[in-house]
């Protein structure tokens, strides 16, 4: 709420959208011809070094308006800041996925998952699942890091794409996420547009339910017609799950304590912190003879038991295995394997930092306000400034938060209720964060569930749909809250 918005009066609109031309141009040729092989990936340091670039750019533009570098380089400071505490959560979930495959957590969850969930009902029922846990937990962060990491694992095995299982995950996660009343952008939302939490929530049921209808009707589809090439041989796999594991309902003890403090609204980071010790305490107690094999010992002692934790916890951990439907599932890169993500977080941040700081983004989201002439072109801007701050301040809260500042005063000037502004605010800025791959939200979801962002964009369909849906409202003039009513209600 109390995010400024950095203004320069000297800025013009081709301006400000150089650096985001510049960007986007350097993003498409470095991921679509330069890393387009099959070992290439983009995200391994090319992609940050580009959004350095950008910055660049960015920086020119700035100096040219006489805007001082040490202006920019507070201000990128000021963001980085801003990002610690998803870069703790970050190195939290990388130590988590560590310690509860050591422990036979996530081995247990996809070994019970392959038994219950069969190949026709996976897809909606991961939705499904995961929307439970996003409304109870008001985070899709914390929804992708616990049940997501193992329903990605489980469709792996019965042989769904990874990126189609992450897209229903994703799908899920922000269903619960946009509607609990424990969520921060949900709290965000109506702060920024003047309404109540409540009043914001029961008006954006009115496109969030039929999008919510029309995803979970896609993956019904999709579930009931994709060819997943025979169907895996579970019956072995469950074999080889319980060879390498000792397999047990107790197990599902820590996801359950982790789930239920986030309920209690304990932070999400104490709360992920306590499930990597209680993962690491269960490896101890249900695991040890798997800790001996990993540390090469035949008698398990204090110094291999914390070596083969602390491994577990900050580095790779591979369990051997003779299946190979299983060799992926049975690895983890721990708080390490983060560092790629976090790497690409802070180099989007400066790319934000510099944008906010010579005045684009303030620009940009003018520019857009000066196309609505009518309701249509009101909310049409709203959703095109929502998604301009995701792509060039790579940031959700600010996509929320600037546009909110911004369109406030022209919602109320056209008699439109400010819930219409909140609104559209979640069903543009929240949902959309998850698709950009520099974005922090598209950056720690590909980094936790393991699968690049442009695999599971085609089937984040909830993500894709909530802001089209949000202008069909418009366009048809469908449950527009006039400020008049509102007033009289």
């Amino acid at each position: 709420m109390d995010t400024k918005i950095i203004k320069n009066k000297e800025l013009n609109i081709w301006e400000a959208l150089i650096p985001v031309i510049a960007l986007i141009g350097m993003l498409a040729y470095n991921v679509l011809i330069a890393y387009n092989g099959e070992d290439d990936d983009p995200l391994a340091g090319s992609n940050q070094f580009v959004l350095l670039l950008g910055a660049g750019v960015a920086v020119i533009v700035g100096l040219f308006n006489k805007v001082s570098f040490q202006t920019m380089i507070d201000e990128v400071a000021s963001n980085i800041k801003s990002t610690a505490g998803a870069i703790l959560i970050l190195l939290m979930v990388g130590a988590l996925a560590g310690t509860w495959l050591l422990s036979g957590i996530i081995p247990s969850m996809i070994y019970y998952g392959l038994q219950i969930l069969s190949p026709a009902i996976f897809l909606p029922a991961t939705m499904v699942i995961c929307s439970i846990i996003s409304i109870a937990t008001g985070s899709s962060w914390t929804t992708s890091a616990t049940v997501g990491i193992a329903l990605v694992g489980i469709g792996g095995a019965i042989g769904f794409p990874v990126g189609m299982v992450a897209g229903a995950v994703i799908s899920g996660a922000y269903f619960g996420d946009k509607l609990s009343p424990m969520s921060d952008t949900t709290n965000l939302a109506p702060a920024m547009a003047g309404t109540d939490l409540f009043t914001h929530i029961r008006y954006m049921t009115l496109t969030t339910i039929p999008t919510f209808t029309i995803s979970l009707l896609l993956f019904i589809f999709l579930g009931l017609t994709i060819d997943i090439h025979g169907n895996a041989d579970t019956s072995q796999m469950l074999i080889d799950i319980e060879k390498s594991f000792h397999i047990t309902g107790w197990l599902f003890l820590v996801p359950v304590i982790v789930i239920g403090l986030i309920f209690k609204k304990t932070e999400p980071l104490i709360a992920l912190f306590i499930g990597v010790l209680l993962g690491g305490l269960f490896a101890l107690i249900f695991q040890p003879q798997l800790i001996k094999e990993l540390m090469h010992v035949d008698t398990l002692t204090f110094k291999s038991a914390y070596k083969g934790i602390m491994n577990a916890i900050t580095t790779e951990t591979i369990i051997p295995t003779e299946n190979e439907n299983l060799v992926k599932l049975f690895k983890a890169k721990g708080m390490s394997g983060m560092l790629g993500t976090i790497w690409l977080i802070l180099c989007a941040m400066v790319f934000g930092g510099v944008m906010d700081a010579i005045g684009a983004l303030s620009r940009i989201s003018k520019a857009l306000l000066k196309l609505a002439h009518s309701t249509f072109g009101l909310f049409a801007s709203t959703v095109g400034s929502c998604l301009a701050l995701n792509i060039t301040a790579s940031d959700q809260y600010l996509a929320i938060v600037v546009p909110g500042k911004m369109f406030a005063k022209a919602y109320k000037d056209k008699g439109l209720a400010p819930e219409n502004l909140s609104r559209t605010l979640e069903d543009s800025g929240t949902v959309t964060s998850v698709l950009i791959p520099w974005n922090t939200c598209g950056a720690y979801q590909s980094g936790t569930l393991n699968v690049d962002t442009l695999d599971y964009l085609p089937y984040a369909f909830f993500n894709i749909i909530s802001p089209i849906m949000t202008l069909i409202f418009a366009a048809f003039n469908i449950k527009i809250r006039q400020l008049v009513s509102h007033i009289k209600e």
